[in-house]
């Protein structure tokens, strides 16, 4: 994979999350990771930093606190969204539906870790985002404007927890 500048990052943000999917991954070699799909996400600019005045790109995800992953996005400074072509939709299906707690979900979806500077992705991706985790809260019912959304996604209360990442590589298959 070849590094490229985030402001050539080719993912529609539109449909990269929810048609698309991605996998969610944190961790490392040295002590564990895990990896879930995810359907709801952001790609875009928040906040101002450094040479990124007003523009600072980012990746925002959510993970319910019952995944086995929220402990590693937890724990980690960093981690990555990695995207794929069609032909990983059974992959992403198998990893959006068993847990990293009953065995290496990872090699049953037939995909191979990349562990490259203290974080994991995929070999089979086209796209990888490398975020470095910046900001993380709770979801909470009183934010929520429109009630119906609460009772829709959350009947159990098992309200998201939110990440926000800034996006410091995009790498892109050759």
């Amino acid at each position: 994979m070849r590094e490229i500048d985030v402001r050539n990052c080719p993912l529609n943000p539109l449909t990269a999350f929810s048609e698309d999917w991605m996998a969610l991954a944190a961790g490392n070699e040295e002590l564990g990771y895990n990896a879930m799909t995810v359907a709801w996400g952001h790609l875009g600019s928040v906040w101002g930093c450094g040479s990124h005045t007003n523009r600072l790109p980012t990746a925002t995800c959510f993970v319910r606190p019952s995944r086995h992953t929220k402990k590693f996005m937890d724990r980690e400074e960093f981690f990555t969204l990695s995207h794929f072509g069609r032909e990983e939709r059974g992959a992403l299906g198998y990893l959006g539906s068993h847990s990293g707690r009953d065995g290496d979900k990872v090699a049953a979806a037939g995909l191979t870790p990349v562990f490259e500077d203290g974080t994991v992705y995929f070999a089979e991706a086209d796209v990888v985002l490398v975020c470095r985790k910046l900001y993380a809260q709770d979801l909470v019912e009183e934010g929520f404007a429109d009630a119906g959304l609460v009772e829709y996604n959350y009947p159990e209360r098992d309200f998201h927890t939110m990440y926000i990442g800034e996006i410091v590589q995009v790498l892109v298959r050759d």
